[in-house]
């Protein structure tokens, strides 16, 4: 089979290399950027952050199978897929280790943040020791907007810094609370008290038509001058020029960036001048995350040559 990598070939820790060592028998292509023009002659894609539209669809001949090398799905069009009779799938965070490694990173920018590694920087380079001083994490209040793989991992990972924790969660609120023994878990509509609560804020959720910026000039004006926001999911939740004018102004303390507006984003954006600790987009590239998610992959593509439905597919097929 003829499969299309859209994206370079050295995305994601060398997540093709491994595929490809994977399934020898396959040929293997990779676009080489975050785009793809033409499906005519593939049987499978894996779109990573590419748009997978109608018009695009309309390009394939052989199209048989859309495979995602992590959870978001958002830019794909399951309706369009479903109407020619092509899988869609996924791999689930909390499968594959993916959803500890986001949370891992997480951690790492709470601290970060926290800690001032800004300052630090700064206090090597003009030989400044013991400064600058920082925030401990202990006893702080840490607010998580979407409770499902990502989330839990970080309340998991997060109960040994002792910190309280709170969440936003669409269905069984209730349920949520007691299962993850969180102090409290609202509703989409509830956001604002858990803005106004936060020390942290940390952006879980899919981006949705009904999530889309999400955090803006409202919603930033809830939550606490010393605050921070923490984007693991994806740019569009945030809107840029609302968290610039709030890093700017000091409204809100710093911001830990993974996703992005547009990716990759300009390095001189004037956002960077701010307390902002951005990656690029890797919260769940490592080894472990790389590994289960190439398993999953390997599977799904292995259960395609034998006629076999697909595993975590979505409602793409008839």
């Amino acid at each position: 089979m003829n499969i299309l990598f859209a994206a370079s070939e050295n995305s994601w820790g060398g997540f093709f290399d491994l595929i490809r060592s994977e399934l020898p028998q396959h040929h293997f292509e990779a676009t080489g950027r975050f785009q793809i023009d033409n499906l005519k002659g593939f049987d499978v894609l894996i779109p990573t952050m590419s748009a997978v539209t109608e018009e695009l669809l309309n390009t394939g001949d052989r199209l048989k199978l859309i495979q995602q090398c992590g959870a978001g799905l958002e830019m794909v069009d399951i309706e369009a897929s479903r109407k020619r009779n092509i899988w869609v799938a996924n791999v689930p965070t909390d499968i594959s280790g993916n959803a500890d490694s986001v949370a891992e990173l997480g951690i790492y920018m709470m601290i970060g943040l926290s800690r001032d590694i800004r300052g630090m920087a700064q206090s090597m380079r003009n030989g400044k020791m013991g400064e600058p001083q920082g925030r401990a994490l202990n006893g702080k209040k840490v607010g998580i907007i979407g409770l499902g793989g990502i989330g839990k991992a970080l309340v998991k990972k997060l109960r040994p810094f002792g910190v309280r924790i709170s969440g936003i969660k669409r269905y069984n609120t209730d349920k949520a609370k007691k299962e993850l023994d969180l102090e409290w878990v609202g509703k989409p509509e509830d956001i604002n008290r858990l803005l106004e609560m936060s020390d942290y804020v940390i952006l879980c959720l899919p981006c949705t038509p009904e999530s889309t910026h999400i955090i803006n000039r409202d919603s930033i004006s809830h939550m606490k001058s010393n605050a921070f926001l923490i984007n693991l999911s994806r740019g569009g939740l945030v809107e840029k020029e609302a968290l610039e004018k709030a890093l700017s102004s000091g409204r809100i303390a710093g911001a830990g960036l993974d996703v992005f507006w547009e990716e990759p984003p300009d390095p001189d954006d004037s956002i960077f001048n701010y307390n902002v600790i951005a990656t690029p987009h890797i919260a769940g590239s490592t080894d472990v995350s790389m590994n289960g998610i190439v398993k999953v992959i390997s599977e799904n593509i292995r259960r395609l040559e034998k006629n076999q439905t697909p595993l975590y597919t979505k409602d793409s097929h008839t």
